[in-house]
């Protein structure tokens, strides 16, 4: 297989975004959440700064790069960066562990410390594990490496503490967005390049796919926490908000606000009147990706930045793929739900480790985005392993930056930029809004039932479901 063990499999890449959108990002808005290599040492061909004439004291971090099912091709690409990451630094040793992030086994694996040295977390992970001291605080650490003042605040926000300490780095960020299958459109007699641009057309495209092709039109995750994070992306394209913060604090819970209502009363159509939704209502994010890459799914509401996930661990097609906006209302309050990933590292290491872990940090996530040589070899390496170059994505880097980055790679693009303009030439004039900040996850997975009960059940009360769901997260809220 390669160097490294059997068991691991699959590995995330942070690729440079096509899309820009540089005031407006907040989380997993953005490559959500500067710009040189340290003063000290000058880059390599690889884009990180040569080994430094300090002796390094041997140290091992295992870092959480590897997702189950990945193809060979990509964790050969991940091997080679790490073998050009040890040879820039002699004294550490890298070995990647299988980790895919999920509300309850991230949960389940903190608390028993089993977590790798470096890894990654949602942007609205990012509040409450600082504030329970639950991940390192890396400020200086991160300060040191030169380009700090070239995050997009909007996005670094997410992994700082309230005195603006950095305790967790934005490595990726994106605006949601509609996934569709252009195969599934032409078998349907649509125009791919015309994708749905209101929900009503989301509605009736569904129900012309799943009459012409016999596939779910329309597919909607709703375990795993997703059910919740995927009906507040169709609140907030409505012009709803789950919840409120006062100049105190407070938060007040507010899912059963009169858009959440129309975007499950929507769904609940769409299964049962329409019957466009297929006959899988448990998907999760992993599994719904596996879906639309099997051409079981005609559309489904994600992030921007799924091509890469789908490409190298689902064997999707390119010539399938396609990526529009969200329908937003004419609402003024309407918006693109937006977030990101942050990269953290473990309470349990050392000081040595965690010099180590920032180091790998600035070498496998950054390096890319604000370095030529960087950026060229990492581009050079994902094409030589058959790799995506140039998936939509939001910047987590100003302008300048990202500007100067994407003139780097533009010969590397490897994506279908086709197929994906009717999202990259119109985020620009969407809103981007961040999720809910107090209790994210909590609120979510209390929205999952919601989800599956109007899927499942064609007498679900959207009222009283919702009503339920909202007296437990306040009461999570109040609890603190």
């Amino acid at each position: 297989m390669s160097r490294r063990s059997p068991r691991w499999f699959a590995s995330a890449f942070a690729i440079v975004a096509i899309a820009s959108l540089v005031g407006a990002c907040s989380p997993t808005a953005s490559p959500s959440p500067s710009s040189a290599a340290p003063a000290s040492v000058a880059p390599t061909a690889s884009g990180a700064a040569s080994p430094s004439a300090v002796a390094q004291v041997p140290v091992t971090i295992t870092v959480g790069v590897l997702r189950p099912g990945a193809t060979q091709a990509a964790v050969d690409a991940l091997n080679l960066q790490i073998s050009e990451f040890e040879a820039k630094y002699p004294g550490i040793t890298v070995e990647p562990e299988e980790y895919d992030w999920t509300a309850p086994t991230f949960t389940a694996a903190l608390a028993a410390g089993t977590l790798p040295d470096v890894f990654t977390i949602p942007f609205t992970d990012g509040k409450g594990l600082i504030a329970q001291d639950q991940i390192v605080n890396i400020d200086e650490r991160v300060r040191a490496l030169g380009y700090a003042d070239k995050f997009n605040p909007n996005v670094l926000v997410n992994g700082q503490s309230a005195d603006g300490k950095i305790s967790a780095v934005p490595i990726a960020a994106y605006g949601m967005s509609l996934t569709y299958n252009r195969t599934l459109f032409t078998q349907a007699g649509l125009d791919p390049d015309k994708p749905p641009t209101t929900w009503d057309e989301v509605r009736a495209t569904a129900k012309t796919i799943a009459e012409k092709t016999g596939v779910a039109g329309f597919a909607q995750m709703a375990t795993e926490n997703t059910g919740g994070w995927q009906i507040t992306t169709s609140t907030y394209a409505l012009g709803g908000r789950m919840q409120t913060v006062a100049e105190d604090g407070k938060a007040t819970a507010t899912l059963n606000n009169p858009e959440t209502k129309a975007a499950l009363e929507r769904l609940k159509a769409m299964r049962w009147e329409d019957k466009s939704m297929g006959s899988t209502f448990d998907y999760a994010w992993g599994s719904i990706n596996q879906a639309f890459a099997a051409g079981q799914i005609g559309m489904f509401t994600g992030g921007s930045d799924l091509y890469t996930n789908m490409v190298q661990n689902n064997d999707l097609k390119p010539a399938d793929y396609g990526v529009t906006t969200i329908p937003l209302a004419s609402s003024p309050t309407a918006g693109v739900l937006g977030g990101g990933t942050l990269a953290a590292v473990n309470v349990v290491t050392r000081e040595e480790e965690r010099d180590a872990a920032v180091k790998w940090i600035d070498f496998y996530y950054l390096q890319k985005l604000i370095n030529e040589a960087g950026a060229v070899a990492d581009a050079k390496a994902l094409v030589a392993n058959n790799q995506p170059v140039g998936v939509p994505a939001l910047p987590i880097f100003d302008k300048a930056t990202y500007d100067q980055s994407q003139i780097w790679i533009k010969d590397y693009i490897n994506v279908p930029v086709a197929q994906m303009v009717n999202f990259t030439s119109k985020i620009f004039d969407q809103p981007i809004v961040t999720e809910p900040t107090v209790k994210t996850q909590e609120l979510y997975g209390a929205l999952d039932p919601v989800v599956q009960a109007v899927l499942t059940d064609q007498n679900a009360d959207i009222d009283a479901l919702l009503a339920a769901a909202n007296t437990q997260v306040q009461a999570a809220l109040d609890k603190g």
